[in-house]
Parts: C-alpha cells; sequence; structure tokens
C-alpha cells in the first residue's frame, strides 16, 4: 500500500436483512471516487442465515462465536477472488446499543487479514459509540463524495433501503462531509427486515418480491398509527435503531397475509416521510439504495409522501445492490488515511472522529 493513497478498496456489507454478503471494489484517496470497479455476492444459506438469527440480540455466548466465524468465513471466500489494496469489512450487527451496551459487529478482521494476506480496516463503530456518538448510520461520508463526484448543486437525499432505513441528506456546496451544515443522517425506521421476517415466518418466502403481495392487501390505518406514535419518530436526529427495536409481527399478526404486508410496507413508507420532515431544507431529489428500491410498492409509498421525486440510484448511474458495500470501501480509504469517518451531524458524536481498527497480516 502507497501511504496516501489512491487505493483500490475492496468494502464488504453484511446487512440487517441477512440475506448475504455483498462486496465491491472502488479506487479512491478517501476524499475522493476515483473509479467503480466490479462487485460479488455471496449468499447466505438457510442454515446460515438461522445462525445469524440465533445470534441476533446476543452480546456473547456460542450463538455469538459461531456467528463471527460464520460471518469472518463468507466474507474470505467472496474476497478471495478480489485484487485489492486493502479491505473493508463491516461485519454482521448482532446488537446495537448505543447508550447502553455498545455496538457489535461479529466478524474477526485479524484473522480476515490472515486469511486474505492483505490489510483489513474494520471494527467502524466502536469509537464513534465511546465517544458518544450513535455508531449509526455510518455511510453518509460516503453520500457525501457521491454528491461530489455526481456533479450536484443543489441539497440532494440519500435513502438506504436495508432490513432498517436510513437516511442522509447532503449539501454538496460544502468542501468536507465534516463542516457543519454539509451532513444530517439517521435512520429513519424499520424498512425490509419486518416484511421479511413476515415472508419467512407466513410463507416460508425471503421477501415480498417487487411488492407483489404487499400491493394486493388492504393498509390497517389503526396499526399504522400505532407504529407512527412510537417515541422514536419524536426524537430529533441524529439517531439510530437496533433491529429489534421495533416489534411489529404481534401488531398485524390478526391480519391476513396480504393485509399484514400491506400495513408493514405502509409503515415502513411512513417513517420515511416523517424523516423527510427533518431534513434542514427541502432535497431536489430523493434517490434509493438497498434492497428495498425493488419493492414496487413500497416505492410507490415513498414517492406518495415524498414532496420531491423518488428514482432508486440507477437513475443516476450508480448500483444500489453495491452502493453500501463500496460506503465501506471508502471508509476503509479513509480509516488507513486517519481521516474522520464520522460527525455530530450523521451521528451526534461529541466531535468529527476516524473510527475503524486497521489490522494487517503477519
Amino acid at each position: 500500500m502507497n501511504r496516501g493513497g489512491p487505493w483500490w478498496v475492496a468494502g464488504t456489507m453484511s446487512g440487517t436483512s441477512l440475506d448475504g454478503v455483498d462486496a465491491a471494489l472502488l479506487q479512491t484517496d478517501g476524499e475522493a471516487i476515483l473509479a467503480f470497479g466490479a462487485g460479488g455476492y455471496r449468499p447466505y444459506t438457510g442454515a446460515e442465515r438461522a445462525v445469524l438469527r440465533a445470534a441476533l440480540g446476543l452480546w456473547e455466548g456460542p450463538e455469538v462465536a459461531a456467528a463471527a466465524e460464520l460471518v469472518t468465513r463468507a466474507h474470505a471466500e467472496l474476497l478471495a477472488g478480489m485484487e485489492a489494496d486493502l479491505v473493508g469489512f463491516h461485519g454482521q450487527t448482532l446488537a446495537h446499543e448505543p447508550k447502553g451496551r455498545g455496538t457489535l459487529q461479529a466478524g474477526d478482521g485479524a484473522a480476515l487479514a490472515e486469511a486474505l494476506g492483505r490489510p483489513v480496516a474494520w471494527d467502524f463503530r466502536s469509537a464513534d459509540v465511546a465517544m458518544g456518538g450513535e455508531g449509526a448510520p455510518l455511510a453518509p461520508f460516503y453520500h457525501f463524495a457521491l454528491a461530489k463526484h455526481l456533479g450536484a448543486t443543489a441539497p440532494l437525499a440519500v435513502l438506504n433501503l436495508g432490513g432498517i432505513g436510513n437516511l442522509t441528506w447532503v449539501d454538496p456546496a460544502a468542501a468536507r462531509p465534516e463542516e457543519p451544515g454539509a451532513l444530517l443522517a439517521f435512520d429513519t425506521g424499520p424498512a425490509n427486515a419486518p416484511i421479511d421476517d413476515l415472508m419467512a415466518a407466513r410463507r416460508g418466502a425471503p421477501c415480498d418480491r417487487g411488492g407483489a403481495l404487499a400491493a394486493s392487501g388492504e393498509v390497517d390505518a389503526a396499526v399504522l398509527d400505532a407504529f407512527l406514535a412510537h417515541r422514536y419518530f419524536s426524537r430529533m436526529p441524529p439517531k439510530s435503531l437496533d433491529r429489534g427495536d421495533f416489534s411489529l409481527a404481534g401488531a398485524v399478526a390478526h391480519l391476513a397475509d396480504a393485509d399484514a404486508t400491506a400495513t408493514l410496507t405502509a409503515c415502513a413508507a411512513a417513517a420515511v416521510a416523517t424523516g423527510l420532515e427533518l431534513l434542514p431544507a427541502p432535497p431536489e431529489r430523493l434517490l434509493v439504495t438497498g434492497g428495498g428500491r425493488h419493492n414496487a410498492t413500497l416505492m410507490a409509498m415513498i414517492a406518495a409522501g415524498a414532496g420531491c421525486p423518488v428514482a432508486p440510484v440507477e437513475a443516476v448511474g450508480l448500483d444500489g445492490d453495491l452502493l453500501e458495500a463500496q460506503a465501506f470501501a471508502y471508509l476503509a480509504a479513509r480509516v488507513a488515511r486517519g481521516l474522520p469517518t464520522s460527525c455530530p451531524a450523521t451521528t451526534g458524536v461529541a466531535a468529527a472522529i476516524g473510527g475503524g481498527t486497521l489490522s494487517r497480516p503477519a
């Protein structure tokens, strides 16, 4: 690795949807995006998803150890075929309690560095949480770089629809992401996770493909109103969520499959609309990434409540399946250079801070 970059970095992401590991190559010096490279995907099997689900919400014990071993091995398998100077390894979030026990991402970056024979940046969230931050979301600094790369001149927003939704507002007029007013970011609320969990429990399916089932159902207004009364929505950002912070399965237990799915989809969209109301200024457009952008029903509901044009990131030439992995490639380069990876406006941390640990093979 040359000391200051630029580097080809392989970033990875294993999100709260528990579907698998995404990897993407990005050429960057940790400030500018210079080129996009190839991507890869390693799905989790049903048995592997069961291992991960068994460890969700736990902080220690054999289930956590088994999840960490699985996550490290799966990443090593995917990354073995990718040439890179540096790896950004997010790991798998099992528990997130920033004002309590902290944050836990399963996976051993030092072991991954040994397996791959190249440096690995990992444990991106712990330093932020230790300084009073939420530890999430972390992609906003990359969203800032993307706005610059796209040549944006007006504020825009990026919405990631993973298991949890998160929203970033970017003012591209700022010179650096840590500048006051450059960014605002926070988790909007549950997105794909409750829908996927319901589909798995009731239909044995990984998701509501295209939002087809939701499109055939009716939204239960009482459930939606109770959802929006949750105290989380009255908190001002920055703020973040754990996958288990909302328990929606019981709220829709009395509903038929289609109505339950429609209601959970409406909840996800309403959470986004509520989040958009908290932005410093209306964005010129809302660009959507993550698996939820493939859900036509969810996208239509979001567009109906957004107050600005809504489009998947592919509309501006980006790849929404790889964007989160690219974000951790970008952050890995910033870790290697000692640059900030979060700031008060993205996680509520006391000051701009560079998180992450850099492990090198022996």
